[in-house]
């Protein structure tokens, strides 16, 4: 542990601030790589005569910001860490960055299932990182989840994800395309989550380049129109949902009214968009009868 005055961190912290960047990407940096968290730096902040003490020298500290400021590379990725909703989860150029938006994933899930002590049998389709099951998990302990992804190396990271998160065994991985892993359980989820690729490969183009340089391509392309691997999701849902099993979709800012049209072509119901925290409609839900 290296020891430094509140003050003299303060100054460095500025000077730091003042080269770019945000807060936030800051306070990360901070979290995973120095050992401090905002809550800690407030409260040694309130009490300046005492001492931070951090896990890495400031000059290390320095380099990775300058890296992030100078290549545009995502602070989550340099520090091999992000959080998430209370998770905090491993992450690498293998896997998307889990967005705050899709947080609200688990909130509407929690909506339509209110009592935690509900068994449920769920799945996620493209884990990545394994954030919105191992939330699910964590949240429903006598639920059982399986979560598919096509890249083995997310689908480790997922995995050690979910065991640095807790001691249950309710969740299991398997590798392969959206529904393909799960032939064996047809007809026996209560419940099927995405947040597939969905840009269109013009929008994917004019992405900023801390997004299109360094998060995985085959997570953020959903076809020419971006609706390629939603529609597959969506026509094949009814296979493996029980009656009156939901399916829940993320898709892209412009394209709710569309996705819920693919949803009344495979017959579902009680089909609703959800809006994000900034009034787009981010989500659409739907029940299968």
């Amino acid at each position: 542990m290296l020891s430094i005055s509140v003050e003299e961190f303060l100054f460095w912290k500025k000077n730091q601030l003042s080269k770019g960047g945000d807060q936030k990407s800051f306070a990360v940096l901070l979290d995973c790589i120095g050992g401090i968290s905002t809550n800690d730096l407030n409260l040694k902040i309130i009490n300046p005569e005492r001492n931070l003490h951090l896990k890495k020298n400031l000059d290390f500290l320095e380099s990775i910001w300058n890296e992030h400021l100078l290549k545009s590379c995502p602070i989550q990725y340099l520090c091999g860490i992000t959080f998430w909703r209370d998770l905090k989860l491993k992450v690498s150029n293998k896997v998307l960055i889990p967005r705050p938006e899709t947080e609200l994933i688990v909130d509407i899930v929690y909506d339509k299932f209110r009592k935690k002590s509900e068994k449920l049998f769920f799945a996620e389709l493209g884990t990545g990182s394994g954030a919105i099951s191992i939330a699910l998990a964590l949240a429903y302990p006598f639920s059982e989840g399986v979560a598919t992804d096509i890249d083995k190396e997310a689908l480790e990271m997922a995995t050690k994800n979910f065991i640095n998160s807790s001691k249950q065994t309710n969740l299991k991985f398997y590798c392969g395309n959206w529904w393909s892993p799960l032939e064996s359980f047809k007809g026996k989820l209560d419940l099927a989550i995405s947040n597939p690729p969905y840009i269109p490969i013009d929008t994917y183009e004019k992405l900023p380049k801390e997004v299109k340089n360094f998060e995985p391509k085959v997570a953020l392309i959903g076809g020419e129109d971006g609706l390629k691997h939603i529609r597959e999701i969506i026509q094949k849902a009814p296979l493996f949902l029980k009656k009156n099993g939901w399916l829940i979709l993320e898709n892209h800012f412009d394209q709710s009214e569309k996705v819920k049209q693919l949803f009344f072509k495979s017959k579902f119901t009680s089909i609703e968009i959800v809006k994000d925290l900034s009034g787009i409609g981010r989500f659409i839900i739907g029940r299968y009868k």
